[in-house]
C-alpha cells in the first residue's frame, strides 16, 4: 500500500502518503490509490474532516518525473496525461468536508500544490515549501498559479514561482502558507481536525463551499449567500442541539440534520 488510511478519531480520516524511500513522490500507483480512496470518501456522512500528511521526512517531493526524462511525448500527449493527473490529486477540493495538510517535511512542486489544495495547512519544524518549476525548465502545474495566489497573495506567488526558492516553516507562517507551526505536528493537527469534525456538519459544509475558490466575488454575493445558508442551518435539529449544549455547558453532539 502506498497510501495509508486511518480514522484516528470520530469523523476524522487521516491519509498518509507512504513512499518514504521516494520522498512520497506521486507515482502512478500512489496516484491511482489516492484517486480511488478520495472517491470512496465522497458521500460518506461519517467523514467530517480529512487530514493529509507524508510518511518519513517529506510531505511529498511532487510528481514522478522519470517518464518525462524518457522524452518522446508531444504537447497533446503530455496534456492528455497531465490534466487527469491534476484532477486526481485535486479531488479533495471536490469533497464537501474540510481538508487539512500536515506538512511534516519538504513539499515540492506538485507536493506543494497538494498542500495548497487543502482548506488549512499546518507545518512541522522541518517543513519546507518550494515550487521550483521554472528552475526545472517547466511551467507550474496542478493549479499552482491559482492556489498559491489564493493562499499567499499574488506578490508572494510571483516571488516564489519566479525564484523557486525554498521556504522554511517560520517563513511559511509569515507568508500565510500555513496557519501554525507545531513542534509535535501530527498530534497537534489531529487535535485541530477533531475540533473541525466536532462542528455541525451542515454548517461546516456550507462554510467550505462559501470560501472555496477564493470566496465570494463581492460583498453583495456574500450577503445573498448567507441570507440563504444561515436560514438553512437555523432550520436544522443541530441548531437546537447546539443551543442546548451551550445552556448545559457540554459539548454538542451534532448529527448532521
Amino acid at each position: 500500500m502506498t497510501l495509508l488510511v486511518e480514522r484516528p478519531s470520530e469523523g476524522v480520516v487521516l491519509l498518509t502518503l507512504s513512499l518514504p524511500d521516494r520522498r512520497n513522490a506521486m507515482t502512478d500507483e500512489l496516484t491511482a490509490e489516492w484517486g480511488a480512496t478520495v472517491e470512496s470518501l465522497r458521500g460518506d456522512r461519517s467523514v467530517r474532516c480529512v487530514v493529509v500528511t507524508g510518511a518519513g521526512t517529506a510531505f511529498s517531493a511532487g510528481g514522478d518525473l522519470g517518464w518525462l526524462q524518457a522524452g518522446g511525448l508531444g504537447v497533446d500527449a503530455l496534456r492528455d496525461k497531465m490534466l487527469p493527473f491534476y484532477r486526481t490529486w485535486l479531488t479533495l477540493r471536490t469533497l464537501e468536508v474540510p481538508s487539512i495538510a500536515a506538512v511534516n517535511g519538504a513539499a515540492v512542486g506538485a507536493g506543494a500544490a497538494l498542500a495548497l489544495s487543502c482548506d488549512i495547512r499546518y507545518a512541522g519544524p522541518f517543513a519546507k515549501f518550494t515550487v521550483p518549476f521554472a528552475q526545472l525548465g517547466m511551467h507550474a502545474g496542478m493549479a499552482t498559479t491559482y492556489t498559491l495566489a489564493e493562499v499567499a497573495g499574488v506578490a508572494a506567488a510571483r516571488e516564489l514561482l519566479l525564484t523557486g526558492r525554498v521556504v522554511g516553516a517560520d517563513e511559511m507562517l509569515r507568508l500565510g502558507l500555513c496557519s501554525a507551526v507545531y513542534e509535535d505536528l501530527l498530534p497537534s493537527v489531529l487535535e485541530r481536525a477533531a475540533e473541525v469534525a466536532s462542528g455541525a456538519p451542515v454548517a461546516t459544509r456550507l462554510h467550505v463551499e462559501a470560501l472555496r475558490d477564493g470566496g465570494h466575488s463581492s460583498f453583495e454575493r456574500a450577503l445573498q449567500w448567507e441570507a440563504l445558508a444561515q436560514p438553512v442551518t437555523m432550520a436544522t435539529e443541530d441548531l437546537l442541539e447546539g443551543l442546548r449544549a451551550k445552556a448545559e455547558k457540554r459539548p454538542a453532539a451534532f448529527r448532521g440534520r
